[in-house]
This record gives structure tokens, C-alpha cells and sequence, in this order.
């Protein structure tokens, strides 16, 4: 990338390590929340594992230099078990990572090199172990404060935490695509829809984005890569003798409109 796009470049990745160090620090109680959380659905089995990075920074970041070419910001929902592992602390490090990077891979004619190409970030940096239970988290947190309520509230909640970490998860995202001029696919779209878990997210996008056309049409929406629904929705929607660039953009347009409205 040239010398602009690269201050741009660390300039976003400065605001985003400094963004989820905050949230980590006020969120004091968030680790033992998230511990309980795990502990409750593995009934003492295996699927039990200790929370290491309540809030995640993408250190994949940290790798970019300015000899690389970013092509795409690919947006995925939360770090999940692997990706708050101390070993890994990056997006995308599991199966789903798996299938973006071998779908693009299996589709030379698009261009993009997964492990070169592409910058991931998220809807949210605090964990668990599946999407939906940001749900839960809040419920137990809500729980926990009744059961031994002192009469007076936790500096940051973890519900107004997950709000507020969609907003600048947002915002960055926007600091990313304004810096490389880059496509951006947004991917496990259906809880960005009103009353989601992603709401916030979707309002703050349809904010930011509301006067800029040139960032709609470089964004685009699809299924998420997890159990392969983003291949399986792309054939299943592709046109005979269409090229899968010309299916991917009608596929992300028809989402885009059908959650950000144009």
C-alpha cells in the first residue's frame, strides 16, 4: 500500500487495540461472567475450557505491513472459543476460517489470497462461545446484580458494553474502508435485523454510511462462512453461466439493501 494508505492503516489498527483495551479494563466483571457462562453449558463435560481474552483485539493486525495489498475487510460476528485463546487471539481461527480461506482459494478469478489480501474484524470484540449467547451473557449478569444487589451499578454493564462495542466496531470499520478503499463484506447478516443482537451495529452503519454511496456499493452482505452456509446460499443462488463475481455482487447487493435499505 502506498505511504497515505499505510499511516490511514495504522492509524485505524491503533484506534481499535486502543478501543477494546478500555472495554476490557471497565469490564471488570466480564471474565467471570463469561466463565460461568461456559462452565453452565458443558455440564462438567468437555466442552468446558477457561476464558483466557474476555475482550479480543485482532493481533492478526499486527502482521500487516505496508509492503501488503488489502483487497477486502471481511466483518464476522464475535471471538468465539478459539479466537480468545491466548495461543491465537485472532479472527477466524476455526472452521470458519477454514472455509473463507479454501473458498477463496477454490475461486482464483476473484483475486484475493485469504491469508494476504484480507483484514478481518467484528460486530462485537467481547467472546463467547456462540454468537447468541451474548443474549444469555446479559441475562446472567442480570441475574447476578438482583441476587446481590448493593444498591449501586456496575460501572459499565456488560449489555450497555456489547452496545457500545458495536458502535466502535463501526466506527473502525468505517476508519479501515475510508484508509484502503477497500471492498467489505459483511457476513452472518440475519442478527443484524431489527430486535438481532447486531442492531446496534446495522443503526450505526446506516448512520455512518448515510451520505456516503461511493462506501454502500463497496459493501456488501452474505451468509456466514460457519457450516458452510455462505457457499451453499452461493450456489444455491447463482444464475446458469454466471461468473461467481457477478453472483457474489448481485448476492451482496440484494442483503445490503435488505438490511442497510438501499
Amino acid at each position: 500500500m502506498d505511504r497515505d494508505k499505510w499511516i490511514k492503516f495504522v492509524k485505524a489498527r491503533e484506534h481499535f487495540r486502543h478501543e477494546t483495551q478500555n472495554l476490557s479494563l471497565s469490564l471488570v466483571q466480564l471474565k467471570n461472567l463469561q466463565q460461568k457462562l461456559i462452565d453452565s453449558r458443558s455440564n462438567g463435560g468437555n466442552s468446558s475450557y477457561t476464558v483466557e481474552t474476555p475482550v479480543v483485539y485482532n493481533t492478526a493486525l499486527d502482521n500487516v505491513t505496508v509492503d501488503d495489498e488489502i483487497k477486502m475487510i471481511l466483518v464476522a460476528d464475535n471471538p468465539g472459543r478459539r479466537e480468545q485463546a491466548a495461543q491465537n487471539r485472532r479472527y477466524l481461527a476455526g472452521p470458519s476460517g477454514k472455509i473463507a480461506h479454501n473458498f477463496f482459494r477454490d475461486n482464483p478469478a476473484l483475486g484475493i489470497d485469504f491469508a494476504k489480501n484480507v483484514i478481518i474484524l467484528n460486530k462485537t470484540p467481547i467472546h463467547t462461545p456462540r454468537t447468541n449467547e451474548l443474549r444469555r451473557l446479559v441475562s446472567m449478569e442480570a441475574q447476578s446484580a438482583n441476587a446481590s444487589h448493593t444498591g449501586t451499578e456496575p460501572e459499565l454493564p456488560v449489555a450497555g458494553a456489547i452496545e457500545e462495542s458495536q458502535r466502535f466496531m463501526a466506527d473502525i470499520l468505517l476508519e479501515f474502508q475510508l484508509a484502503l478503499c477497500a471492498q467489505v463484506w459483511i457476513v452472518g447478516y440475519s442478527e443484524m435485523k431489527k430486535g438481532g443482537i447486531f442492531e446496534t451495529f446495522t443503526e450505526r452503519l446506516k448512520n455512518l454510511y448515510a451520505q456516503r454511496d461511493d462506501l454502500y456499493k463497496l459493501t456488501f452482505f452474505y451468509r456466514h462462512f460457519s457450516m458452510n452456509q455462505f457457499t451453499i446460499d452461493l450456489k444455491k443462488q447463482s444464475l446458469p453461466g454466471e461468473t461467481a463475481e457477478k453472483a457474489l455482487l448481485r448476492i451482496g447487493s440484494a442483503y445490503r439493501k435488505r438490511i442497510l435499505g438501499k
